[in-house]
């Protein structure tokens, strides 16, 4: 059995995968945030827009999200800290010149109507 895109040792199928399908919402923050890393690794821009605030969502277009996800081969997550609502992490990938990159964010998330949703982030 291979781990989650998101670096938990589940499955994904046991793991991030309900998330993505809408069987299941993410409990924290931060769970958000893996699901959400393992959306970018299996290309499901749908779920990316949807767990966006409304307030930030104009911002995000789901072609360019897909586009992004596509062109990279995406590596490992690496959570640094968290608090109820952010979350500092690594996201390792390839970029579509074979290029090791690291996306390094602060990212800020908010409980609204039973459900996490990320709002923004700073990149470090």
């Amino acid at each position: 059995m291979t781990n989650c895109y998101c670096g938990n040792h589940n499955s994904f199928q046991n793991c991030c995968e309900p998330f993505l399908k809408g069987v299941e919402n993410p409990k924290t923050a931060e769970v958000l945030m893996r699901s959400r890393y393992s959306a970018y690794a299996t290309q499901n821009a749908n779920y990316l827009v949807a767990t966006t605030h409304i307030s930030t969502r104009k911002f995000h277009k789901k072609s360019d999200i897909l586009n992004w996800s596509k062109n990279n081969q995406w590596i490992k997550l690496e959570v640094l800290t968290t608090t109820e609502t952010t979350v500092t992490f690594k996201a390792y990938y390839l970029d579509y010149q074979l290029k090791a990159q690291i996306h390094h964010e602060h990212s800020n998330f908010i409980f609204e109507n039973g459900n996490w949703y990320y709002i923004d982030g700073i990149f470090l």
